[in-house]
């Protein structure tokens, strides 16, 4: 069957999200050019698929099992969504899971049902007790045709805990919207220097602040992160210097602190978490030279590649020092920048991420034999 054929199917293929959104808001945003496109807005566009997503603040659903279930991983509302959606799908069904925290209890339910659809699950953390648990413990791996993650760390931790081959996991480029972030003059007026920075999920801004406090440099960063939570590790000064600045910044205001920024700084606690990759793919958009904590991955590895300057966690004198290097050398910052920009351009758009999912889910839709798991060649990145 052609890819067409299933995309004009709606309810062939399904999107399973780990939180709510509001799609019609972003939509709305991105039509008023104030906001970036939404990955799985796009992927459901792509392959005409239903989206199915939790309600926190809805109970009404909710049994005592599911919050008996949600002890292993997951909310009880996931647990009662998950229920749904196996009511909903067909055998030839393809459910795509945007996180472990949804796809694990809808494969833990599959597991009990022989017509059960075709489940593919992207992992974020596969290292946590949790999800190492259910996968391998409960062996549900056997009923997950294939698994997504966004660095081959992640890939090798699942294939080496699961015993799996390394065509089993398919390693999705880390991605943004080219159409929003994109290079232009910022407005920010500037009497010095702007060194800019954003997010909140293992960020280390006490030493961006012990870096930063002595050097005639502005500091903005954006302290909001999709990703962050109550139990995030984040490094915040108690008392930040005068040079510094921490608060919401809408999209807009994000974007034009790229565009306005000298140097684009992404400190990092020490992690093997991927943390701080959106932040990277923003500024790159942007064309901004860019410093980041050098951690397990795709940070160390762009800055082995030369597109952007790695330095040691907790080391504020390397990052101070690399911070002047930058400043005082623009035409190797700009170069760096331009050949970043051209690098996100080839591996990172929004465009290719959604197509790899597609690729997989176009895949994983055509095998005959829905009872066998699904293998795809990595790709790590």
């Amino acid at each position: 069957m052609a890819f067409s054929d299933y995309s004009e199917q709606k309810s062939k293929f399904h999107i399973l999200t780990s939180t709510k959104f509001d799609f019609e808001h972003f939509v709305a945003r991105v039509e008023l050019g104030e906001g970036p496109r939404h990955t799985t807005w796009q992927l459901k566009e792509k392959l005409s698929a239903q989206i199915h997503q939790p309600d926190f603040a809805d109970d009404s659903l909710v049994t005592g099992l599911d919050k008996l279930l949600s002890k292993l991983i997951g909310r009880p509302q996931q647990w009662s969504l998950a229920r749904q959606v196996l009511a909903q799908t067909e055998p030839e069904d393809v459910v795509y899971c945007c996180g472990e925290d949804g796809g694990l209890p809808l494969a833990l339910l599959a597991a009990f049902k022989k017509n059960r659809p075709r489940l593919v699950v992207n992992v974020m953390c596969p290292e946590r007790w949790r999800p190492r648990l259910l996968l391998k413990w409960l062996q549900l791996h056997r009923v997950i045709y294939a698994f997504t993650v966004n660095t081959a760390l992640k890939a090798q931790a699942l294939q080496t805990m699961l015993n799996l081959p390394e065509e089993s996991v398919f390693c999705l480029a880390e991605q943004t919207d080219k159409q929003f972030f994109c290079p232009e003059p910022g407005t920010f007026e500037k009497r010095r220097p702007l060194v800019a920075s954003a997010g909140l999920e293992q960020r280390d801004y006490v030493t961006l602040a012990n870096a930063t406090q002595q050097l005639d440099v502005d500091v903005k960063i954006c302290a909001v992160s999709p990703n962050a939570t109550s139990k995030t590790r984040c490094r915040i000064p108690e008392q930040p210097p005068q040079n510094m600045e921490m608060r919401y910044f809408d999209w807009l205001e994000l974007r034009d602190l790229y565009r306005s920024a000298d140097i684009a700084v992404v400190s990092l606690i020490n992690n093997t978490y991927s943390a701080g990759l959106t932040v990277l793919m923003e500024a790159m958009a942007c064309r901004r030279p860019v410093i980041i904590t050098k951690t397990t991955g795709l940070a160390t590895e762009m800055a082995e590649k030369g597109l952007v300057w790695g330095v040691t966690h907790d080391s504020p004198e390397e990052l101070k020092a690399t911070i002047e290097y930058v400043l005082s050398h623009p035409e190797e910052a700009n170069a760096k920048a331009a050949a970043a920009y051209d690098y996100f351009l080839e591996n990172h758009t929004s465009e290719q991420h959604i197509e790899q999912i597609s690729r997989l889910l176009q895949r994983v839709a055509n095998r005959v034999t829905p009872d066998q798991p699904m293998v795809v060649r990595a790709r790590p990145v």
